[in-house]
């Protein structure tokens, strides 16, 4: 042990003549994998693109780059074997998380040791589905980024707050709609104000958006920012309310047809089993990979459209920063051959915001950086 301890250090500082690199990795190659050497080369990359700032512990003996280097051998390991399976749709890449466990990946970004988002439909009773008698022929394919209905892609950071990332994006979704104002909303005042859920200790996206009713409202990204952390309720910021919203409809369960017509008419908040080894180190491409349905992660469905050779998906918007996914965005493929969970268990928990009242006069008074107006703001 101890010399193979020598090795993996004497290796490791033959290896800071290397340059650092300036974007994202390249895909793993067979050379990559052939030695621990090469895959130290490797790490040494990873840690100046992700993690500059442990530079200065490169040589210590016993530093966190030598504790984390196993995980991320055996991870490269699956992602090199995993993009080298013919017939996948997908890719997978060396992306944020490579130095992390799936445990410790599931217990920081996912509810799963929680267990805060509901399993069944016993929890859920659906009184009504705005969308139910919809007869005209729906669109092939809908997206509404282009629609200039999606904020940027954000990040909930270490906090467990996805549930209030799904939430905003259908409300800024539905408000776009209705007003022609896209306005980045508040994740942070459901963290420190929503008692129905736990803040950065998980939540439910139906119990945001009766927050959001019953508050009279919710206040804009700039005036409540995000901070990742579960912090005392401002009450001055609570009160400046932005977008309105009446109430709430929850999609029919395990109904993929029903889940189409709403996003065809709006951004929907999902729930999803986003736990799985390959969403962890998704890259780009149609995903299609294994995953179960225990429900642990809040994202929102922002449209749906097919592939050349007619594979379907949905446009699923996340919320761990840019630098994951196709710049924050998974295409979820759909498929008959699915169970009516769908994939991920995406057809199990979906609801969306209902808005007819009309916002405060602080959103007639709210302008994009830069001097654009909101309505004209595009996210790509």
């Amino acid at each position: 042990m101890h010399q193979l301890m020598t090795v993996l250090i004497l290796a490791f500082f033959a290896l800071f003549c290397l340059p650092s690199p300036s974007s994202a990795l390249p895909a793993v190659t067979d050379k990559d994998v052939e030695s621990n050497e090469a895959l130290l080369a490797l790490y040494k990359q990873w840690l100046a693109l992700h993690k500059p700032h442990e530079k200065g512990n490169l040589g210590s003996i016993g530093g966190s780059w030598l504790r984390k280097f196993p995980v991320f051998k055996e991870n490269t390991l699956y992602i090199h074997a995993g993009n080298k399976r013919g017939n996948v749709s997908y890719r997978l890449g060396q992306n944020k998380f490579a130095d992390l466990s799936n445990e410790e990946f599931r217990a920081i970004y996912t509810q799963s040791h929680k267990g805060f988002l509901r399993q069944g439909s016993g929890d859920r009773k659906l009184h009504s589905f705005v969308y139910e008698k919809v007869t005209e022929p729906l669109p092939k394919s809908v997206d509404w980024r282009e629609k200039g209905a999606v904020t940027h892609v954000k990040n909930q950071g270490l906090c467990g707050s996805c549930w209030a990332f799904s939430t905003i994006a259908a409300v800024e979704g539905i408000n776009r709609i209705k007003t022609g104002d896209l306005i980045p909303l508040s994740e942070q005042e459901l963290v420190d104000c929503d008692a129905r859920n736990g803040g950065c200790n998980g939540g439910f996206m139906d119990e945001a958006f009766q927050f959001i009713v019953e508050n009279g409202g919710i206040s804009s990204e700039a005036e409540y920012p995000y901070t990742g952390t579960d912090n005392q309720c401002d009450p001055a910021k609570k009160e400046m309310q932005m977008v309105v919203i009446d109430g709430y409809e929850d999609v029919p369960e395990n109904n993929e047809e029903a889940l189409i017509k709403a996003v065809a008419h709006q951004p929907v908040s999902v729930a999803i089993d986003a736990g799985s080894m390959d969403f962890m180190f998704y890259e780009e491409g149609p995903f299609s990979g294994s995953c179960e349905t225990f429900l642990n992660h809040g994202v929102s469905v922002v449209g749906y459209g097919e592939t050349n050779d007619r594979a379907q998906y949905w446009i699923v918007k996340n919320s761990w920063g840019t630098d994951w996914g196709e710049e924050g965005y998974i295409r979820m493929k759909r498929s008959k051959l699915d169970p009516k969970e769908g994939l991920c268990g995406i057809n199990m928990y979906a609801s969306y915001p209902l808005k007819t009242s009309p916002n405060s006069t602080l959103s007639i008074l709210y302008q994009q950086p830069l001097g654009r107006k909101s309505g004209q703001f595009h996210s790509s």
